[in-house]
C-alpha cells in the first residue's frame, strides 16, 4: 500500500498553529497554542482527509477510539490529558493534549538514566496501566517513546491509538500492534493481540532500556539487530542482566520476572510489578512514589460507551412537554382528563337546584325592600 502524504497543519478555530512536533504511520503532531484558556498544546492530525473512503473510515474509528480512552482515563496523573478532540476546518480529525516537550525514550536512548528516575518512572506508567486494564482497556504499545515528559519532568504515558477493549483482545479479535524491541515473545510469535501479560513484559523491556540505554535484546552491533534476529533473541528470552552499571543487581531480579518467558511466571497485575519497584526504592533508600491507582468506581468501563454514538445525548426521563401539560389543562377544563375520560363532577339534583333559586331570589327581594325603605326614609 502506497505510503500517505503527510498533511500540513489544519485550520482549527481557537488555535494558532505554532510548529511541527513530529510524524507517525498515522499521525502528525504540531505545537498549536489554544485561545481560551491561553495554553500551549500538541495537536495530533490524522493523515489523510479522505475519512469517508473505507480506509479513511477505518483510520477515523481508530483515531476517535484513542480520543474516548484517553478521555476516560485522562484523571489519572501519569496519563497525558486530552483537551478536545474533533475535525478541522478542512476535514481532518485532531486530537488536541497536554504539551510534552520531551520523550524519556529520547533522553535516555544510549545514555542511560539514573535509577532513581527509572524506578520512579516504572511505579507511575505502572500505576497508569494498573488504572488502564481495570477499565478494561490494554494500551498495546508501551515502549520509551510513549512515555513522555511533562512541562515539570513528571513521566506520562500517552499513545492509546492502538488500544483496543480487553474482552475484545483476550478472545483473540482485533488487530495485531507491536514494536519489536519491547514485545513479548507470545507478541512477536503471533499468538496473542495483547495480554495483561505482554504488557508487564512491555514496561520490563521499557524500564530496561531507560536503565541501560538500550532495549533488552538489543546488541551493539547494529547489524545483528534486524526485525529477524531481533524476534529469535526475544522468542529465547535468555535475560541479558543490565551492563556497566553497578549496583543494578536487584533491579536485575525483578525486571527478570518481568522478562519470563512463560506468561504465567511474570507478575500477575501492573499493581504487584508497581509494589516489586517500590520494595526496591525502599531498599535503595529513594523516596517512595505512590503507586497511583484510580478507584474503579470513577472509571465507566469501555462496553459501557455504545458503539457510534457520538456527541451528548438526550435522554427521556418520563417528564411532559409543554404541549401535552396544555392538552391536559386543557382536557381538564373540558370536563376529561388526560386520555379522554369524563371526570366525575359532583351532580345537582332539580329539587337542590330549586332551593338554591329560591334563596336567592328571596336575598335580592329582602336587598331591594331595605333599599325602598331607606330611600322612603324609613322608620
Amino acid at each position: 500500500m502506497a505510503e500517505r502524504a503527510p498533511i500540513t497543519a489544519p485550520a482549527i478555530p481557537g488555535f494558532s498553529y505554532v510548529r511541527p512536533l513530529g510524524s507517525g504511520g498515522f499521525a502528525q503532531v504540531y505545537l498549536y497554542e489554544q485561545d481560551m484558556p491561553r495554553r500551549v498544546v500538541a495537536v495530533k492530525v490524522l493523515n489523510g482527509r479522505d475519512v469517508g473512503s473505507t480506509d479513511g473510515g477505518s483510520l477515523r474509528a481508530t483515531f476517535e477510539s484513542e480520543a474516548d480512552m484517553m478521555a476516560r482515563l485522562s484523571s489519572h496523573p501519569s496519563i497525558v490529558s486530552i483537551y478536545q478532540a474533533s475535525i478541522s476546518l478542512d476535514g481532518a480529525p485532531y486530537l488536541a493534549m497536554e504539551y510534552c516537550p520531551e520523550s524519556m525514550g529520547a533522553r535516555t536512548k544510549g545514555r542511560p538514566a539514573q535509577l532513581r528516575d527509572v524506578l520512579d518512572a516504572g511505579v507511575r506508567i505502572a500505576g497508569a496501566l494498573e488504572t488502564a486494564h481495570r477499565a478494561g482497556v490494554l494500551h498495546r504499545d508501551i515502549k520509551p517513546s510513549n512515555v513522555l515528559l511533562t512541562t515539570l519532568g513528571r513521566p506520562v504515558l500517552s499513545d492509546f491509538g492502538i488500544a483496543r477493549r480487553m474482552g475484545r483482545i483476550e478472545d483473540g479479535s482485533g488487530d495485531l500492534a507491536m514494536s519489536i524491541p519491547w514485545a513479548s515473545p507470545e507478541a512477536v510469535n503471533l499468538e496473542t493481540s495483547g495480554s495483561v501479560a505482554s504488557e508487564v513484559w512491555s514496561l520490563g523491556a521499557t524500564l530496561y532500556t531507560f536503565a541501560a540505554g538500550r532495549a533488552p535484546f538489543e546488541l551493539r552491533d547494529k547489524a545483528q539487530n534486524s526485525r529477524s534476529r531481533m524476534i529469535q533473541r526475544i522468542t529465547k528470552a535468555a535475560y541479558p542482566p543490565i551492563s556497566g552499571a553497578r549496583g543494578y543487581e536487584q533491579l536485575d531480579r525483578v525486571l527478570q520476572i518481568a522478562l519470563q518467558k512463560d506468561p504465567a511466571l511474570r507478575f500477575p497485575s501492573m499493581g504487584s510489578f508497581g509494589e516489586a519497584l517500590q520494595e526496591l526504592q525502599r531498599g535503595y533508600g529513594f523516596d517512595v512514589t505512590p503507586l497511583e491507582i484510580v478507584s474503579e468506581a470513577w472509571l465507566p468501563r469501555a462496553e459501557s460507551v455504545p458503539v457510534g454514538t457520538r456527541g451528548p445525548q438526550i435522554v427521556s426521563v418520563g417528564r411532559r412537554t409543554r404541549a401535552e401539560a396544555r392538552a391536559e389543562q386543557l382536557a381538564r377544563k373540558l370536563g376529561e382528563d388526560s386520555d379522554g375520560v369524563l371526570l366525575d363532577r359532583p351532580k345537582t339534583t332539580p329539587l337542590k337546584a330549586g332551593l338554591i333559586g329560591a334563596g336567592i331570589a328571596l336575598t335580592a327581594v329582602l336587598v331591594v325592600g331595605a333599599l325602598v325603605w331607606t330611600l322612603l326614609g324609613g322608620a
